[in-house]
């Protein structure tokens, strides 16, 4: 799937708790079930930037949701960071760049997924920069592939811009169980959950999933940008 047939170290950088399961809930169970480690950073604490809209306890129930749908999937590690959402692109982009190449880092990662660029919240945009930095491909980066995921409510709402929109390259094709799996992660952050229409929906994931499936004839599929790939 990615080369070498090893073991991986995937990190998956999440803007805000539940962008990892939208956007590669299905991907890391099937990671988990080949037997590779699976990390989760989420980076941002909307308590911290916006406390007029976001209390700690909302923030704290969200974090407690996305440990619970982590649990769920067999995640290695949650890594909660604090930067300030929703106006991370004040923030120094330096000091976001020195914290995501430190886990990288600290985990070996092999695999990284990222929002992507061109989605609606401007959080998403700034953690790909970031991201994009602190896994330049270096002597002795340990990043070999890099992925943009979409995130439904963010992506297909994002700036109607050629150079915005959101291209899948990489189809992912996942089994029944690994969907449903996502679907059960979902599942554990009730506070995000809305009812369909709304695309933050059980519903409107299954329908992505199937979409995106038919693409390259399978049932489920989870599709992504190719940012980098290196073959060793």
């Amino acid at each position: 799937m990615y080369g070498n047939e090893s073991m991986k170290n995937v990190l998956v950088l999440a803007p805000h708790a539940d962008d990892e399961i939208l956007g590669c809930g299905a991907t890391m169970a099937k990671h988990i079930r080949n037997g590779d480690n699976v990390y989760v950073a989420i980076m941002t604490n909307a308590s911290v930037g916006a406390p007029e809209l976001f209390n700690s306890t909302a923030v704290d129930l969200a974090r407690a949701e996305a440990k619970a749908a982590h649990t769920l999937l067999g995640v290695k590690e949650t890594v909660f960071f604090d930067l300030p959402a929703p106006q991370l692109e004040q923030y120094p982009q330096y000091k976001i760049a020195t914290l995501i190449n430190t886990l990288i880092k600290e985990k070996g990662i092999d695999i990284l997924y990222i929002p992507h660029k061109g989605d609606l919240h401007l959080d998403h945009g700034v953690i790909y920069n970031a991201a994009l930095v602190a896994a330049r491909p270096v002597p002795g980066q340990s990043v070999t592939h890099i992925y943009s995921y979409e995130t439904l409510s963010e992506t297909e709402w994002g700036h109607p811009t050629p150079e915005a929109v959101f291209v899948p390259r990489f189809f992912n094709k996942v089994s029944d169980a690994d969907f449903n799996q996502k679907i059960k992660a979902m599942g554990c952050f009730e506070s995000q959950l809305k009812p369909f229409p709304n695309s933050r929906s059980i519903q409107a994931i299954e329908h992505l999933a199937g979409l995106r499936g038919c693409y390259v004839g399978a049932r489920y599929a989870e599709s992504f940008d190719v940012i980098r790939a290196i073959d060793e």
